[in-house]
């Protein structure tokens, strides 16, 4: 039990040292670069935003709820990200880029070796505990305690496993490595941990089922920074390892999953302190209604394009296209652009606003009924009647002001 004082000093202290390896990590790098021959350290870009994001964020909950575990664990998370992004930057540069100007680059070089299943530990316990501090049920202490055990295991294997580097720091290896422990930490490493992740996942959603009002909400924003993050590194990485892509297409991936790394933390810090929390249903509808517009012209575009292709090289024999037609199908798509804006906007409230969806159907017929009805009673009963299946109060009343009316109405 900490003071609020205390709390935030605390906090913002791991936040600082956290800052302050990766600026130490980068001048390395930077020095590393400098000698032809050494290796990169692969994952610097990720480790160098995933300090910047996580750090801050958890910081910021932490000082503000410090009772809430969860911001000191996504504090905790890019410390331990700078942490790894430092030993491996500083080994390389004692070890290969100028062996023997630095201490201590093989112990550095150890860190290294087992620092990983601290960082994916660090990532499962947030997902089990967001967004109360506290699990789902008491059912799910044994993925706690599971996760636990294999974080403690996978160190202690990792740390005397000869292959626990995976190639990341070059040619160094684990100064303690040992030949017969490569196999299992492997196993660990690659089958228990995605495991692990996913069953975390799962007791989200399986919080989220049963969350109502800002739970429900505060969910909703983790949902959408971590389908966004998935979506963007999907885009980066997977698609074009596995299909032979252009090159723009590679670039925007790339561009896309920088700019949603820092989602996850940001949607976390929102979550928690609760800032603009209800703005997270026009978010996923522009997401939805956007997403699905930018797709549908792409694809009547370039399927345009290339019919008009066919076409064309068929009548003439030329395989080129001319500028008159490119220019046509960009003023087609551009016409095209708000009647399938608002189509989209209408199915999309319908499919999964449907309350929203209703509700301005209801307003719409009770305004064009305004325009006709001369009878003030039946106006009356059509409002309340709008007022109650638009807004579904537990009440309904209207008063009307003497001097416009009659008489005082009843209670409807």
């Amino acid at each position: 039990m900490m003071s609020r004082g205390t709390s935030a000093r605390l906090a913002w202290s791991l936040c600082a040292l956290s800052l302050v390896l990766t600026a130490l990590s980068l001048w390395l790098l930077n020095l590393n670069i400098s000698h032809p021959g050494t290796p990169v350290y692969e994952p610097w870009l990720d480790n160098t935003l995933g300090a910047l994001s996580y750090a801050p964020v958890g910081a910021l909950v932490a000082s503000r709820r410090p009772v809430n575990p969860v911001g000191w664990l996504i504090c905790l998370y890019g410390l331990v990200i700078s942490l790894s992004y430092f030993c491996a930057e500083y080994a390389i540069y004692a070890l290969l880029a100028r062996p023997g100007s630095l201490p201590a680059g093989e112990a550095l070089a150890w860190i290294t070796s087992w620092i990983l299943p601290i960082i994916i530990g660090l990532s499962v316990f947030p997902l089990l505990l967001f967004p109360t501090g506290r699990l789902p049920s008491r059912r799910w202490k044994w993925l706690a305690w599971l996760t636990a055990a294999w974080v403690l295991t996978t160190v202690v294997i990792g740390a005397f496993s000869s292959e626990a580097l995976m190639g990341i720091l070059g040619p160094i290896r684990n100064p303690l490595g040992i030949e017969s422990l490569t196999a299992v930490y492997v196993a660990l490493l690659f089958f228990v941990s995605p495991t692990l992740t996913v069953a975390a996942a799962f007791s989200l959603f399986v919080r989220l089922r049963r969350a109502v009002g800002v739970e429900r909400q505060q969910i909703k924003w983790f949902a959408y920074a971590a389908a966004a993050t998935v979506s963007s590194g999907t885009l980066a990485y997977i698609i074009p390892g596995v299909i032979d892509t252009p090159l723009w297409f590679e670039r925007a991936g790339f561009v896309l999953n920088v700019v949603f790394m820092p989602a996850i933390p940001v949607s976390v810090g929102i979550a928690i302190l609760r800032y603009r929390l209800y703005d997270i249903d026009r978010i996923i509808n522009r997401t939805l209604v956007y997403g699905a517009l930018t797709v549908t012209l792409a694809l009547l575009y370039f399927g345009g394009v290339t019919l008009t292709q066919i076409a064309f090289g068929a009548l003439t024999g030329r395989g080129d296209l001319p500028q008159f037609a490119i220019v046509a199908s960009t003023l087609a798509i551009s016409a095209l652009f708000n009647p399938l804006r608002h189509r989209i906007q209408s199915f999309i409230d319908k499919r999964f606003y449907r309350k929203k969806y209703d509700a301005r159907k209801t307003l719409e017929s009770f305004s064009a009924k305004l325009r006709d009805e001369t009878d003030l009673d039946a106006l009356s009963e059509d409002l309340v009647g709008v007022a109650r299946e638009t807004m579904q109060p537990t009440h309904a009343y209207l008063w009307l002001r003497p001097d416009t009316a009659t008489r005082d109405r009843q209670p409807q």
